[in-house]
């Protein structure tokens, strides 16, 4: 949304919402270098039809899914593929640790353990410097999240946490 049209305050809750579900996110994912039909969708995440349809209305009417052209399925029913707007990157989730952690956690089930690379480092920074280092992070993060998808790329997923640590002092 442009400066000379900002979010309405209800916009801004209605967004928060609407990614406030590790379902919706995980739809989101799916439907991030693909378009997907409901039915794609709702198989892909082993639900019922109808509640993917819920969720991708709850997407869609949020500006974070777009519709494109319908299209005849194999019985000729019309389908409709949504694909992600990649509008989620820079909306803000209220209290988004929670949400986002049990995301990652249904995403990586049943993964093998050769299939998640994993890098854990503790750090003892003041202030200023974890500033500095979330902030050349995000950088990092934001360039390569709104790059085109490379044709010959394979999707994948990076979830990344920083916390406070209490009991290292």
């Amino acid at each position: 949304m442009s400066s000379a049209n900002p979010a309405t305050d209800d916009q801004v809750q209605a967004r928060a919402r609407a990614l406030s579900s590790p379902l919706r996110l995980r739809i989101l994912r799916l439907c991030l270098h693909k378009a997907r039909t409901n039915k794609e969708i709702a198989d892909l995440l082993e639900i019922n039809p109808a509640t993917s349809l819920h969720h991708v209305r709850t997407l869609l009417a949020n500006g974070f899914v777009e519709a494109e052209e319908a299209r005849r399925g194999n019985r000729g029913a019309k389908e409709v593929p949504y694909r992600a707007t990649r509008m989620s990157w820079g909306t803000k989730i209220p209290d988004a640790a929670p949400i986002l952690v049990d995301t990652f956690l249904q995403e990586i089930d049943g993964l093998a353990p050769d299939e998640i690379q994993v890098m854990r480092i503790g750090l003892k920074l003041n202030e200023a410097d974890q500033k500095e280092l979330i902030g050349k992070i995000k950088d990092l993060l934001s360039e390569y999240a709104l790059r085109p998808a490379d044709d010959d790329g394979v999707a994948t997923s990076l979830f990344l946490a920083h916390h406070l640590d209490q009991t290292a002092g």
